[in-house]
């Protein structure tokens, strides 16, 4: 068995997971700021879209690991195979855990922004800094 191309899937696959709970988090703050604006007679900021969309990157770091995992684990030898399942299962689980983490700050930021109309871009460098996590896990396990 190639358990290499085993951890290329994996990789992609936990960090979709990890997208799709934090987007779930972000979203339903969203939809429950906008509601609020609606019932108070303000307009509701579409900003909140960002904070929702967030998690969705990381996806795309899980697929382009992936493709780099996959590329090197061919003709590869079984204890090196075994160390790139190892990448794709931590790499997968960094991106996971920072697509939830972001989730989290973007749910946080919609409703301060919903409420107060400021502070985007404080809170968008905290979902920037969920963000980063993910980026250093792809590049490290690409570099690995």
């Amino acid at each position: 068995m190639n358990w290499g191309i085993l951890g290329a899937g994996l990789v992609m696959g936990i960090a979709a997971m990890g997208s799709a709970i934090g987007i779930g988090i972000a979203g339903q703050a969203a939809i429950g700021a906008w509601k609020r604006c609606y019932q108070a007679n303000k307009a509701a900021p579409f900003l909140l879209v960002v904070f929702a969309g967030a998690p969705l990157t990381q996806t795309i770091y899980g697929f382009l690991l992936m493709n780099t995992l996959k590329a090197a684990a061919a003709g590869a030898d079984t204890a090196t195979q075994l160390f790139y399942l190892g990448l794709g299962i931590a790499c997968g689980l960094a991106m996971c855990m920072s697509a939830v983490s972001q989730g989290k700050a973007g749910a946080a930021g919609s409703d301060a922004l919903a409420e107060t109309g400021k502070g985007f871009t404080n809170y968008i460098m905290v979902v920037g800094l969920c963000e980063t996590i993910a980026l250093f896990a792809m590049v490290f396990g690409m570099i690995a």
